[in-house]
C-alpha cells in the first residue's frame, strides 16, 4: 500500500496542527510537522509530503491581518519548490481558518487564472465579535474536488474573527460560481456574514481546499456537544473524517 504523507505547518502563533496532525493520522497518512522557519530555508523539503496543511491558529499574532505574514513569507520564499509541489496532480492542500486565510491571501484559491493572485479575501465577521460554535455545512456536491467525494453535509465547529468570505469583484463572484469551485456552504445561520453564506472554496482543479469551519475538530465521537457518557458510539459518524480520508485515499493512488 502507498505510503501518505502529510506535512503539517507548524510555528510563531499556529495552534491547531495538533489536531489536524490527529485527524490525518487517524486517517492513514504519516505525519510530519514542518516549522514554518524550516521550510523557508529549505523549500524543497515540500516536496516530500502527499499532502501540505495549513492548521488554524494566530499566525505572526494577526497583527497586520490575518494570515497575512505567512502568506506573504511563504509566497515569496517558496518560489519553484511551491509551483512544482502544486503542479503535482499527486499532491492536496488544505488550509482551515487562518490556514485558509492563509492560502487565499497566497492566491492559491480560488486561483481562477492560474497566476496565484489573490483575488478573495477572509474579513472581520459580521457582528464585529469573534465567534465559537457549531455549525451545519451543507456540501456543493456539483464540486468534484477529492476532498469532497460523497460528503453532503457536515456538522463542525468554527472559531474565528476574521471568517467573513468575500470576493474581490462581481466578476470573480460569478467565475467562482459557474466552476462550482464553492465547497461549503453554511446551511441556515450564516454565522459571520460571508457573501452567499460560503464556509469554504477550492481552486480549479479541486486539489486545494480552503475552509473556515474545523473538520479536525470532529475526529471522534466525545467531540460532539451531543455526545453523552456510556452512549454507544458504535453506529457514531464523526462527520470531519470523511474528508481527511476521502485526502488519503486520493493519494493512495497515483494521478
Amino acid at each position: 500500500m502507498k505510503k501518505v504523507t502529510a506535512g503539517i505547518i507548524s510555528g510563531y502563533g499556529i495552534n491547531a496542527g495538533e489536531e489536524l496532525g490527529a485527524a490525518f493520522n487517524k486517517a492513514g497518512a504519516e505525519v510530519e510537522f514542518i516549522h514554518i522557519h524550516d521550510l523557508l530555508e529549505n523549500p524543497a523539503i515540500l516536496l516530500g509530503y502527499s499532502i501540505l496543511g495549513f492548521p488554524g491558529g494566530f499566525s505572526f499574532g494577526d497583527h497586520l491581518g490575518s494570515g497575512k505574514v505567512l502568506s506573504h513569507l511563504l509566497k515569496k520564499n517558496l518560489g519553484e519548490s511551491l509551483n512544482q509541489y502544486l503542479a503535482d496532480p499527486n499532491h492536496l492542500v488544505l488550509g482551515i481558518c487562518n490556514g485558509f486565510q492563509t492560502i487565499v491571501k497566497m492566491g492559491l484559491v480560488p486561483d481562477l487564472n492560474g497566476n496565484y493572485e489573490q483575488q478573495a479575501s477572509l474579513i472581520n465577521n459580521e457582528s464585529g465579535n469573534f465567534i465559537d460554535k457549531w455549525v451545519q455545512l451543507r456540501c456543493n456536491e456539483s464540486n468534484k474536488s477529492p476532498w469532497l467525494s460523497g460528503i453532503s453535509d457536515m456538522k463542525v465547529p468554527i472559531r474565528h474573527g476574521e471568517g467573513c468570505f468575500m470576493v474581490e469583484n462581481d466578476q470573480i463572484g460569478d467565475e467562482l460560481l459557474r466552476q462550482n469551485l464553492v465547497a461549503f456552504y453554511y446551511e441556515g445561520e450564516n454565522p459571520n456574514g460571508a457573501w452567499l453564506g460560503i464556509a469554504g472554496i477550492t481552486n480549479t482543479t479541486g486539489r486545494i481546499l480552503g475552509m473556515m469551519p474545523h473538520p479536525e475538530a470532529y475526529n471522534q465521537p466525545d467531540q460532539d456537544p451531543g455526545f453523552k457518557r456510556g452512549v454507544s458510539v458504535e453506529n457514531w459518524t464523526t462527520d470531519g473524517m470523511r474528508l481527511f480520508s476521502n485526502a488519503v485515499a486520493y493519494c493512495r493512488l497515483e494521478h
